[in-house]
């Protein structure tokens, strides 16, 4: 979400402010962070950050911002380090911010002071044009904020209650990309398939959106993969796998957070669902998308977990035979519910957990990666490989592959590939001339 919101941000900075972008950071006048408050790793990086920046300062003028989904708590600690410090809603006032800041800028030259609109409201955020970062990758947001107010997380404090983004727009924006021949498109939101929830009556609903998308997809003869990130399991629809399974552009690839293989962690967790509903979501991609592959989030060491309650989210692992899961320990975040309760379970013991399924989802996936070989796949290039001589790409189902070539020109095109060999968390292949 981050990334997304930084392509608008610097649109706004670099049509009206004056600066220009830098890839080198210690050749920048200004500097920012787009920042969450959901992991207090994150945050830790921040303060990182922020205290080799003030000492740049004495060396020469430099500005520092910083926005994106901040708790309170953290956003007033920012104020003491950072020049400006703004809300993504507030993100057309920024031009204004560093004009009136006191310094000499590119942005105290301009004559031209039409800004955006005076609006809260994120719906002026998602017009701001956004500086895509690359080529033939894209993440369009549909939807901000959450109302499920899960336990652990804060993103209901920090980026408030569900706002869906009018689909005219949404369409416009993918109509445009695909125009301009992108080939990965990312679909964004807290609870994406919670779409048009906060509308309804007025807006078409998530799979209505989905459906759209692929029957654009079909009419314009482009090639291309439409993904989305992230869903709820509780607003997980039979329709919307179904219609996935319609669509040759719709990503056969599904992330599906489901954060505690126990049902007393759930509930504690408020996730609003149980094994048993996630279970029958897992089926029935199965069932309807054979070829899928599966992605989750998981949570160790949340507040009160058991041995044995850790044990029953290790055999989710080898029930759901997930092709890639995002592990982390649990970290108290301020302004969450479980912030309020005693984080009982030590950090070794999280350590040891996180240990443990990651190892587990280690054997899981080089099963999964081990049945690819011999079979040929469709990949989209993304860039150099960390070997040399080789290019690295992901297939529909995102996994991990690489090939020798040294044609560059192959970044961001589709090639087929015969997977030869793979490796835990990735496989590797070589390219199939057409004949």
């Amino acid at each position: 979400m981050n990334m997304s919101d930084s392509e608008r941000v610097r649109t706004i900075i670099e049509t009206q402010t004056g600066y220009a972008w830098t890839d080198n950071e210690e050749e920048a006048n200004m500097l920012g962070i787009l920042a969450c408050s959901v992991r207090q790793k994150a945050i830790d990086k921040v303060y990182s950050r922020i205290q080799k920046w003030n000492k740049w300062k004495h060396k020469k003028s430099l500005l520092t911002f910083i926005s994106g989904c901040i708790l309170a708590d953290d956003m007033e600690k920012f104020l003491k380090l950072f020049d400006i410090v703004f809300r993504m809603s507030e993100l057309e006032k920024l031009p204004e911010m560093i004009r009136q800041y006191g310094v000499v800028t590119p942005a105290s030259l301009f004559t031209d002071l039409t800004a955006m609109p005076k609006n809260e409201s994120i719906n002026t955020f998602w017009k701001v044009t956004p500086h895509y970062s690359s080529g033939f990758e894209a993440f369009v947001p549909i939807q901000n904020g959450c109302d499920k107010f899960c336990t652990f997380c804060a993103v209901p404090y920090t980026r408030g209650r569900e706002v869906s983004r009018p689909s005219g727009e949404i369409l416009d924006e993918i109509a445009n990309l695909v125009g301009q021949g992108y080939k990965s498109i990312t679909l964004l939101g807290q609870n994406v398939n919670s779409y048009g929830h906060d509308k309804k009556g007025e807006e078409i609903t998530f799979p209505q959106l989905l459906e759209r998308i692929g029957e654009a997809g079909d009419n314009s003869g482009k090639e291309f993969w439409v993904y989305f990130t992230s869903p709820h399991p509780r607003d997980m629809t039979d329709e919307v796998i179904e219609v996935i399974s319609r669509y040759k552009c719709l990503g056969k690839q599904i992330h599906l957070p489901i954060q505690s293989g126990d049902e007393k962690v759930l509930i504690r967790m408020n996730r609003k669902h149980t094994l048993e509903k996630y279970r029958d979501i897992i089926h029935t991609i199965r069932r309807l998308i054979p070829e899928a592959t599966i992605f989750t989030d998981i949570i160790v060491g949340f507040t009160g977990e058991t041995e044995e309650q850790f044990e029953n989210t290790r055999k989710i692992m080898d029930e759901f035979r997930y092709n890639m899961a995002y592990i982390a320990q649990y970290s108290q975040r301020p302004g969450a519910v479980s912030s309020r309760w005693v984080d009982d379970v030590p950090t070794e013991v999280k350590k040891t957990r996180y240990h443990k399924l990651s190892n587990d989802l280690r054997r899981v996936s080089a099963a999964n990666n081990r049945a690819m070989v011999g079979k040929i796949y469709r990949v989209l290039v993304t860039g150099h490989d960390r070997k040399a001589g080789y290019l690295s790409a992901l297939t529909e189902g995102k996994i991990v592959t690489r090939f020798a070539s040294e044609n560059h020109d192959l970044i961001g095109n589709f090639v087929d590939l015969k997977i030869t060999s793979s490796t835990d968390f990735s496989v590797e292949g070589e390219v199939i001339t057409k004949t």
